[in-house]
């Protein structure tokens, strides 16, 4: 019997009622029902200075940053779903990949541990009528360059402020198929990397 996959879900929003966190947790019980682990993150409990190289320099890695390297290497997969600033990520998630990248002591720079060799599925849903899909490209870029394999199926939920019932379900039952298929997905593809 093969392991069983661990995934990692987390939105690139700490907002209260963010669509975004709606919109993992979908994914994530896509993947829970392929029998994969999920480990949701919200990236209000691991609250994260702005990166800076003078701080780190002076201070070392945040404890927060460490914790979430050490969340981020026990886990395969990722599944990411991320609003769209100005065309691109969010700067929270942003400033949590560049905090991950950075080598702990005994480890070589650029060694990317907590993303070379793991598998992500992506997803956006955002309020405006292309739900996030710019921002998708931007991370599919970074997660790439970064050592992620990112799956090609990928889902953006256009006007989502009126995507969602009073339950976090996506009102379009095929767009709720789909997210937890990505979930579905991810886990497999894991569950044959290992």
């Amino acid at each position: 019997m093969s392991e069983t996959p661990k995934i990692l879900a987390l939105a690139g929003s700490a907002r209260n009622g963010s669509f975004n966190k709606k919109l993992v947790k979908i994914a994530a019980s896509g993947a829970e029902a392929a029998g994969a682990q999920v480990t949701y993150l919200d990236f209000r409990d691991l609250p994260l200075p702005l990166y800076d190289a003078d701080l780190e320099a002076e201070s070392g890695i945040p404890e927060n940053a460490m914790r979430l390297k050490e969340l981020m290497k026990s886990h395969q997969g990722f599944l990411i779903s991320c609003p769209e600033y100005n065309s691109s990520i969010t700067p929270l998630l942003k400033n949590a990949i560049d905090w991950a990248s950075r080598p702990e002591p005994g480890e070589p720079p650029l060694s990317l541990t907590c993303f070379r060799g793991k598998t992500a599925a992506i997803m956006s849903a955002a309020a405006g009528g292309l739900g996030g899909m710019r921002g998708l490209v931007h991370l599919r870029d970074i997660l790439g360059n970064i050592g992620v394999l990112v799956l090609p199926s990928e889902k953006s939920i256009p006007n989502a402020y009126e995507a969602f019932d009073e339950s976090d379900r996506l009102v379009n039952q095929q767009h709720q198929s789909t997210v937890e298929d990505l979930g579905k997905q991810l886990a497999e593809v894991v569950r044959k990397l290992a």
